[in-house]
Order: structure tokens, then C-alpha cells, then sequence
């Protein structure tokens, strides 16, 4: 026995280290630059984000936590390749909800969206508010759904695109009021705002960052948002979920990792964002894009992640969302 116990032992050790359970490892983590990577092109709420959180993280761990943006695919480009990576902690994701809930169902993507990533924290999530055109004779939730029910495929809606989050919001919307309205798809959402503005569709569903400066316009009314609750920077705005308990439609964003990272290197991750969502110059800072933190600890992350999947896939395949 004692012949071979050393080589045992040293064997142990080694495939301890190899597969990433290294105790020393979170000790020494961040010892070198970290990338956050972006799912889309610099600008926006999602890569806004990034750098606030990664401002953040470099300050906190004195080391860098740089970000690069890796737009394509609806994020699906940087979601593989983040899938991809060495589960070390050096290589983050800041993603936003399309990767994991309408990318994977409407293209065909080379990651799994929930067993190929470590969640560690959700940070800021928005939901889209109903705005129609002012000539409809309309002034509430209620009497919107009311004069849509009446004209069944008589009036439309424009969206971001098909399969965008400006698009399945509001259809998740239509279906639990049972009402039928016309998809209007835009290649963006500012040809849609634009469209609405001028009165040639009847309703948008856009995120308050988008409407919140033109409100005073006139040009259009704001009905109701689909988060859960109102929003600070639109008090007067009622959620849908007044009318209807328990609707919520959000978009998000939230720091993730390749799946199998070491947990200590997570709760670190997860404590300062923690921290961070208790910040004052940050809260400000989210409100002026119309955002709402989201305190999360990796396991409930986890927990809301798979749920949005479904949410999202189950919508998509009774509706038939096809992606042109």
C-alpha cells in the first residue's frame, strides 16, 4: 500500500485542479484582465450596462474587467462563444433576455441557453409600454381592449422585427386579453416609434427609454407597461398587471458565465453586483434608461432564466412566430 499511495494522492490532486476544483482558484481570481462580453454593437441599454458593471468590478477586484462587443445573430454569435469558453472566470457575458428566450427557439443556435451557462446575477430588466396613436378614440387599458375586440384584424401594430421583444410583449398581451390585432414588422424599432408617431400604425409596444422623451409630444398615449409594477420615471402609466393579475412581460439584463464555473468565483460576482444594485450613482443612472434593478442571487437567476425560456418558447410555438 504505502508503494502506491503517493502516486494515488498525487494522481487525486491533479484531476481535482483539471476539472476546475482548485481551491486556491477563487482565492487568487481576478489575477489577470477579465473580458464582459456583449451580445450586440456598442450603444444601447445592454452594453450601457456593461460598462457601468464592469466601472464597477474593476474597482472592486483591482484588476480590468474590459468589455467587447460581439454583435450578430440576435446576440446568438457572442452567446456561442461564451458557451465556448474556459469556465475560469475570465470571460463573463452581460446578455440580455433574447439569448436565452426567443434566439434559441426562432434560429437555429450552437449553445444550450440553459444548460451551457453559470447565471450569477440578473442586474437591470425593462418592460414595454402599450403607446397608441392619439386619433384613436381611446384613453385607457380598458377601453383600448374593448375597441380592438370590436375591429378583430382592423387594427395593427408595428414592432422591432419579428421574433423581437417589441413584438412578442405585446402579442403576449393580445393573447391573454383575447383580443386579434395585425403585425406590422419593422427592421428596427425607431421606423416602428416613427410610424406610430405619424399615425400609421395604431399601437407600439416600445421600452420607456424610447418614449419617456417624447410624451410631452401628443402625439401618442401611453396605456399601460408590462412589467409587474409602474415605472418611477413614468408614475402614471398603470401595468397591464392592474387589468389582468400577474402579467409581466420584461426584458433584461444580467451577468452569466460558461457553464461548470467555480462557485466561490460566482458568489464574489454575485455579492458585488448585489452590492452595486444599492448604489445610488448606479440606481440614478439605470432610471435615466428607464431601467429598474433586479436583486437576484445566482439560484433564483437560475430559476428565472428557465422560466422566461419557457414563457417565451411556449408563446412562440402557439403563436407560430416563424422568422422570416
Amino acid at each position: 500500500m504505502k508503494y502506491y499511495l503517493p502516486g494515488i494522492f498525487f494522481g487525486l490532486i491533479y484531476s481535482l485542479i483539471s476539472v476546475g476544483f482548485n481551491p486556491l482558484h477563487a482565492q487568487i481570481w481576478p489575477n489577470k484582465p477579465v473580458r464582459i462580453i456583449v451580445p450586440y454593437a456598442p450603444a444601447g441599454n445592454t452594453d450601457a450596462i456593461a460598462r457601468l458593471v464592469a466601472e464597477r468590478l474593476s474597482g472592486v477586484f483591482s484588476q480590468s474587467f474590459v468589455v467587447e462587443n460581439k454583435p450578430g445573430a440576435g446576440g446568438a454569435t457572442a452567446a456561442e462563444y461564451v458557451s465556448k469558453s474556459a469556465p475560469d472566470g475570465y470571460t463573463l457575458f452581460l446578455a440580455a433576455l433574447s439569448q436565452f428566450g426567443p434566439v434559441p427557439v426562432t434560429q437555429k443556435v450552437n449553445y444550450d441557453p440553459i444548460n451551457d451557462f453559470t447565471p450569477i446575477a440578473n442586474v437591470a430588466a425593462n418592460g414595454f409600454v402599450i403607446a397608441v396613436t392619439s386619433k384613436l378614440p381611446v384613453n385607457n387599458l380598458t377601453e383600448y381592449v374593448a375597441y380592438v375586440r370590436a375591429r378583430p384584424n382592423k387594427l395593427n401594430y408595428g414592432t422591432g422585427g419579428t421574433g423581437s421583444m417589441t413584438h412578442l410583449a405585446p402579442l403576449l398581451f393580445l393573447k391573454r386579453a383575447g383580443i386579434e390585432m395585425v403585425h406590422v414588422p419593422y427592421k428596427g424599432g425607431a421606423p416602428a416609434l416613427a410610424d406610430l408617431l405619424s399615425g400609421q400604425v395604431e399601437m407600439y409596444a416600445g421600452s420607456p427609454s424610447e418614449l419617456i422623451p417624447l410624451m410631452s409630444s401628443g402625439r401618442f398615449k401611453t396605456l399601460a407597461i408590462t412589467s409587474l409594477n409602474r415605472n418611477p420615471q413614468m408614475p402614471n402609466v398603470p401595468p397591464i398587471s392592474d387589468f389582468y393579475p400577474g402579467f409581466k412581460a420584461e426584458t433584461w439584463n444580467g451577468l452569466l458565465g460558461p457553464a461548470n464555473m467555480n462557485m466561490a468565483v460566482v458568489e464574489k460576482l454575485s455579492s458585488e453586483i448585489q452590492k452595486l444594485l444599492k448604489d445610488q450613482d448606479f440606481l440614478m443612472k439605470l432610471s435615466k434608461f428607464g431601467l429598474e434593478p433586479v436583486p437576484t442571487t445566482p439560484a433564483s437567476f437560475s430559476s428565472d432564466l428557465k422560466n422566461d425560456h419557457l414563457l417565451w418558447k411556449d408563446l412562440i410555438k402557439s403563436s407560430q412566430v416563424v422568422i422570416d
